[in-house]
This record gives structure tokens, C-alpha cells and sequence, in this order.
């Protein structure tokens, strides 16, 4: 099977169920019963592959990791609560105190905070550099960074940074990048092939299918030596490859408590089967949106790597298959004039989150990045007229006559 769509259908799951069931059961159990203390023990110990209990693994979870494995051509992937725990676990696996961390101030507003603040409180120490530029970001870079981390499209500027070309300047300083793929899957974006050490993906995202589970994945590409890594080389001698998913499983991941429930995962998997129809949907929806509002007078400025006028077009037209992603952004004139617009919508709904089914709107300035100044948002790229749309997969004519209502109203 090579097909994307096909995998993500038919990829065999490692049990064999009686009833011959089309799709894997939902085991929602949290305790597994062994028929020896022996097995038991072999269990515990590592000795013998089972389930014992559902915070470490479960046969449902184990089936969604082992999917997205394949579709992403990946080495290992550990499926987590959500895609905020699948960035702090990676971190936590990576970094101790006195790391640094290289990034950029263009995140969503989340992530930027769990580096600065939760886990600077820790020791951790963050450096921001623009990852547009190889020299900015290999000015940060030093003996104690633990990671490069950066998003496939920054969320809300939607900035493309060429990944292949980070990834081979961090390598060579042996530092690996962790991106965070959400806004693509590996089905836009395959991250193995551009050197990316670890990809993070929401699956609450396109993957649970309409915003059914909230969920994350951490996947490990197999592409990073770990003898070299500053933290991880004291195991990789013994882990070799396996090292960074080694110390994220039996250590980190394990300790913090961050497991994906069965009910979720199960939800996930059933999402996985119309991955790629809702993406194409989503990607073609948004890059007409993208082109209606590039034209009309009242919008100061369109944000979409799809468009060719766009500074990030040529870098994604050759980074993604078949898409440039469901997000886009425009300014209006202020706050109020956004306010207006979003108040008059009667198709789109007012919501937080990304690459539902439904197409959703938000203001970022008096939001998701609220907790920020005014100062600190321009810094960011978020203007207060500023407009996000996570565009769904309703017919696109119907969005664009609710987007032409609510501009015309202003």
C-alpha cells in the first residue's frame, strides 16, 4: 500500500478480533489481567510486550500510534493527552535545567508560555531568533541547546520557514529540530524526509475529525543521532536510535501522566479514514477565501502561503503536497471593525480552535494571545485588527457570500 488514503483505511492493526470487526474495538479498560505472576513481571520489566495498564499503554491507543507510524514513514510515535502535553513531554525529554531552547516569538501563544514561563520557572532558558533567517538562528545556538522548535506555519502569521535547510544547520550542530506539524499531518508535509528529529501534531486537530477528541502525537522520526545529543547522549550508547523514545516512554511520558484516553484515540482512528478528503476540502476552501479577500477593499491585508503574492508562497509551494493548509488571516482596521465583522457572521461560528469540520473565526489580540501587551503582540505579529479563520469544508460559495455580508456591513 502506498496511497495515503489507503494506509490511513487499511493499514493492519496487530490483533486479530473474533467477530472479524472492519475497524478496531474501543478498549476502554484501565487494568489488563495476566495468567502468571511470571507474565506479570515479564510485563513490568519490559521482557515481554503487553498491556498492563492504560496510562503507560492500550491496545486501542497502540493502534492509533501505530497508524499515524506508518502514514508518516516514522520510526515511533506516542500518542498523548493533548497536543500542549505532546510539546512539554518532548521538551522535557530533550531539555534539563540549564538547556536552552532556540524558538521563535512567531508560536501560538500556548507554547510560547509553557517555554518562558511554566517551564522557565524550571530552569530552562529560551532564545528567540527569526527562523526565516539561518544566521539568526544559528546565532543561538550553542553547547547547551537541547532543541530548535519551530511550527510548519506559525499560527496566526502563518510565516513557512524552509525546514529542510534549519534542520541541516542543527544537525550540524547537533541539535535536533522539533516541529510542530499540526496545521499539516504528514499527508502536506512529510517531516522525515526535510531532517526534522521530532514532529508534534494536535490530533484534537484534522485528525480527530471534527474537533471530536482532543489529543496529541509525538513522533519520532529516526533520523537524529542521539550519541551527539547534550542530553540524551549518556543513553543513546545503549538505546542507540530508540533513545529519545526510550526516556519519552519509560520516563517522562510515564511519570507525568499524560496519556490519551482509549475513548479518544478510538475517536482519532475513525478520523484518520477522511484525513485526506477534509484536508483537500479545507485547503481549497481557504486559498479561494484567501483570493476573494486579497481583493476587497475593506480587508488591509491577507495572510496565506497559497496565495502567489504571498513572501512564504514559493517556499511552501515546494515544501507541501497538495496544499497550503486550511488557516487564514486578514487585518481590518482595528479591534472594533473586527469585532463588527465577526458579530455579523451567520454561518461562520465564533470558536477557538483549528481545522474543524466548521468553518470558525476568532480574534487573536483579545484571546489567544490576551495575556500579552499591546507592545508584546506587535512584537509577535498580532495586530488588533487582526482576523483568524480556521476554514472548514462547508461549500465554499456559502462562506464567501457570509464573509461578503460581514465586510459589507462595516
Amino acid at each position: 500500500m502506498s496511497g495515503f488514503a489507503t494506509r490511513a483505511l487499511h493499514s493492519p492493526w496487530k490483533l486479530q478480533d473474533p467477530h472479524g470487526t472492519l475497524r478496531p474495538p474501543l478498549y476502554d479498560s484501565v487494568a489488563f489481567e495476566f495468567q502468571t505472576s511470571r507474565e506479570l513481571e515479564l510485563a513490568f520489566t519490559g521482557r515481554k510486550p503487553a498491556h498492563t495498564y492504560s496510562r503507560i499503554t492500550n491496545p486501542t491507543v497502540e493502534v492509533l500510534e501505530d497508524r499515524i507510524r506508518n502514514l508518516a514513514n516514522a520510526s515511533a510515535v506516542l500518542a498523548v493527552s493533548s497536543g500542549m502535553a505532546a510539546i512539554s513531554n518532548t521538551v522535557q525529554a530533550l531539555a534539563q535545567s540549564g538547556s536552552n531552547i532556540v524558538t521563535t516569538r512567531h508560536l501560538f501563544s500556548h507554547s510560547l508560555s509553557l517555554f518562558t514561563q511554566t517551564l522557565g520557572r524550571w530552569g530552562l532558558e529560551t532564545r528567540f531568533a527569526d527562523m526565516t533567517s539561518l544566521e539568526s538562528a544559528e546565532s543561538q545556538i550553542d553547547n547547551n541547546t537541547a532543541l530548535v522548535f519551530l511550527e510548519i506555519i506559525s499560527n496566526p502569521q502563518l510565516e513557512v520557514a524552509e525546514i529542510e535547510k534549519i534542520c541541516a544547520l542543527a544537525a550540524g550542530k547537533n541539535v535536533p529540530v522539533v516541529l510542530d506539524g499540526t496545521l499539516t499531518t504528514p499527508y502536506l508535509f512529510n517531516s522525515r524526509l526535510a531532517g526534522v528529529a521530532v514532529e508534534i501534531i494536535s490530533s484534537t486537530k484534522h485528525i480527530s475529525g471534527g474537533a471530536t477528541a482532543v489529543g496529541g502525537l509525538i513522533i519520532d522520526n529516526g533520523v537524529f543521532d542521539w550519541r551527539k545529543h547534550a542530553v540524551l547522549g549518556n543513553i543513546a550508547g545503549k538505546f542507540g536510535p530508540g533513545a529519545f523514545s526510550v526516556r519519552l516512554r519509560k520516563d517522562v511520558y510515564r511519570n507525568n501522566g499524560a496519556c490519551l484516553s482509549a475513548h479518544n484515540a478510538w475517536l482519532q482512528i475513525l478520523g484518520l479514514e477522511t484525513l485526506k478528503l477534509r484536508i483537500d476540502k479545507s485547503c481549497s476552501n481557504a486559498l479561494q477565501i484567501a483570493g476573494y479577500l486579497k481583493k476587497h477593499p475593506k480587508v488591509l491585508d491577507v495572510n496565506y502561503p497559497g496565495l502567489p503574492g504571498s513572501p512564504w508562497h514559493e517556499i511552501a509551494k515546494k515544501q507541501f503536497n497538495n496544499g497550503f493548509g486550511g488557516i487564514v488571516t486578514f487585518e481590518l482596521s482595528d479591534k472594533e471593525q473586527a469585532y463588527r465583522f465577526m458579530d455579523s457572521l451567520k454561518i461562520i461560528r465564533r470558536a477557538t480552535n483549528l481545522s474543524d469540520n466548521k468553518t470558525l473565526v476568532i480574534h487573536p489580540a483579545s484571546t489567544i494571545f490576551a495575556e500579552y501587551s499591546l507592545e508584546e503582540r506587535k512584537s509577535m505579529g498580532i495586530p488588533e485588527g487582526l482576523i483568524r479563520l480556521s476554514v472548514g469544508i462547508e461549500d465554499v460559495e456559502d462562506l464567501v457570500e457570509d464573509i461578503n455580508q460581514g465586510l459589507e456591513s462595516l
